[in-house]
């Protein structure tokens, strides 16, 4: 047994514990409970579980997610790094990031506020009524696989009185439900992954709301859950393996009779514990609430509705039917798989212009005074520039010179930010592999959106109108999203973006339990497309895989 110490940037005291020889850091990490982002879930695949070794003894291979210079300057990646004797390492407070400082659609801004209320208000307009409740409070959260964020309402009145959002613990174990499935099949990872969301994420967000709004934890008397299905699997302690393998059946797609003490909530006791439905492996209850909030369901429009975040959902339908699937994109829109990837968090560029001449940059910050990386809005905005201004071609690849060009032998580099500029001492930048990755996540996106309208014998014109939630939803620059193919080529117009629906239908159904039957007729009224094993699924996205499309007419301007 050797003695591994952890030296935890802002935080003063160390935390110490005893490891068997040959753990890695970020496992002993995951006992301790000490956060450090781990996105590819140790597969030392992302590069992003960056520590430094103070003193003593660790091994680790090569990794190409580690340059040499930073090696010999004692970094190391956590998930690579077996302790082979006493040890002291340093974990900076970028490694937690993920926890508490993700910007996300949280009802924080007068913004999102007012677009909350005239949801709700649509919502109730459209014949729904609201529950004529005599007292107490209602939670509403939405688990997310990045945030989870949540609102606590009164009952009566229906006003928000605070709300509050977090990281979702899992993230840890994974940025994909695919990687926290597997770590939950693991010896003791049901109860890591339930306690990671529950006791690490949902609670201190409870807590937050009821401190703010000087509630007590008696006065909640109603509580709703909108995730995806991994979420609300891994929440529950459902084995989640059965989502992931053929014939793709979840253990559950309704969840009823569960009260605050069997969800392990703090509330009035007996207080309903409302999950949202489900309607196949990898669309759950955050796209049913969100669904409600479309109105889709009610209108004769020609409605898409896409949520995007670490995972991408689709409904296509109006009033007579709805079409549904969710894509692989994988979470490069939070900047998983993405050398400079990084979550909507301070120091992220979220905006990009390229000089079409000079090839130099202008970008903006979410916050912060020095760039770390780039979130999902920004990588969009990035490699539609380069794209415009020629620097890369419809295969992704480097084609002009320019000093923030550098080319090597896996291929071209766009520099972002020189080791000068940037808050990380190291060149930002942006390869053609992370271009690669990039463009396999976008043509998951539009590939989808092509065989939903195949199935129905559509065309993009067809569509009225195109609804966008999520994550990143707020910040794209619709423009360039289209113009890399990422979405498809009608009037800018038809676009609108509509914040958290998921939060905003969970709320709904707080305050009505008409809406709670809504939702619940919505997801059985779903019909799911398994896109993996779709005829022709997969000759669209290959013909998706370029800049913006094999077939450049689908982006012709009329």
């Amino acid at each position: 047994m050797f003695t591994l110490t952890f030296k935890i940037e802002n935080q003063r005291q160390d935390i110490k514990c005893q490891v068997e020889a040959g753990e890695t850091v970020l496992r002993a990490a995951e006992r301790l409970g000490i956060a450090i982002d781990a996105p590819c879930a140790g597969n030392g695949t992302c590069g992003k579980c960056r520590i430094r070794l103070i003193s003593g003894a660790l091994e680790m291979p090569q990794n190409p997610r580690l340059p040499y210079s930073d090696y010999e300057e004692m970094w190391r990646l956590a998930c690579q790094s077996k302790v082979i004797g006493d040890a002291v390492v340093w974990v900076p407070a970028t490694a937690s990031a993920f926890k508490e400082d993700i910007a996300t659609a949280d009802l924080s801004t007068p913004e999102e506020l007012e677009r909350y209320d005239s949801s709700i208000e649509e919502i109730f307009r459209s014949g729904l009524s609201l529950t004529p409740f005599e007292e107490g409070c209602g939670v509403a959260v939405d688990i997310g696989t990045t945030t989870v964020t949540a609102a606590l309402l009164d009952l009566k009145t229906g006003k928000v009185l605070s709300k509050a959002s977090r990281g979702n613990g899992q993230i840890r174990y994974g940025a994909d439900v695919i990687n926290r499935i597997i770590q939950q099949m693991r010896p003791g990872g049901k109860e890591r992954l339930q306690k990671a969301v529950r006791e690490e994420t949902i609670i201190p967000i409870m807590e937050v709301l009821l401190k703010d709004s000087g509630k007590k934890s008696s006065d909640i008397k109603r509580i709703v859950l909108a995730g995806n299905t991994t979420m609300e699997h891994l929440f529950i302690g459902a084995d989640g393996d059965s989502i992931r393998l053929e014939p793709y059946v979840p253990e559950f797609l309704e969840l009823t009779d569960i009260d605050s003490e069997k969800a392990g909530l703090p509330a009035a006791p007996g207080s309903p514990v409302i999950f949202a439905p489900n309607v196949g492996s990898y669309v759950g209850g955050d796209i049913t609430a969100g669904v409600l909030d479309t109105l889709l369901w009610n209108s004769e429009q020609m409605t898409l509705f896409i949520d995007l975040g670490t995972n991408g959902e689709l409904v296509l339908g109006n009033s007579d039917y709805m079409l549904t699937c969710a894509c692989s994109a994988g979470p490069a829109f939070e900047g998983g798989d993405i050398s400079c990837g990084m979550r909507a968090t301070t120091g992220a560029i979220d905006s990009v212009h390229i000089d079409e001449e000079t090839l130099e940059p202008e970008y903006s910050l979410i916050s912060g005074d020095r760039p770390l990386g780039l979130c999902g809005s920004g990588l969009i905005d990035i490699i539609s520039e380069l794209f415009r201004t020629g620097a890369v071609n419809s295969k992704g690849k480097f084609v002009r010179e320019s000093r923030r060009i550098r080319y090597d032998e896996y291929g071209g580099n766009y520099i972002v930010a020189f080791a000068s500029e940037s808050g990380t001492e190291k060149d930002i930048e942006l390869t053609e592999g992370d271009l690669d990755n990039f463009i396999r996540a976008k043509a998951a996106i539009f590939s989808a959106i092509r065989t939903m309208l195949g199935t129905l014998a559509m065309s993009v014109d067809d569509i009225d109108r195109v609804i966008i939630a999520g994550g990143i939803g707020s910040g794209i620059d619709i423009e360039n999203a289209i113009s890399i193919g990422m979405l498809p080529m009608i009037p800018l117009e038809k676009y609108s973006y509509i914040g958290n629906s998921s939060l905003t239908g969970a709320c709904a159904m707080l305050l009505s339990d008409e809406a709670v039957e809504k939702v619940f007729e919505i997801g059985r009224n779903m019909t799911y497309i398994e896109l993996s094993t779709e005829p022709g699924y997969m000759d669209e996205f290959l013909a998706a895989c370029f800049l913006p499309h094999t077939d450049q007419r689908l982006f012709e301007k009329n």
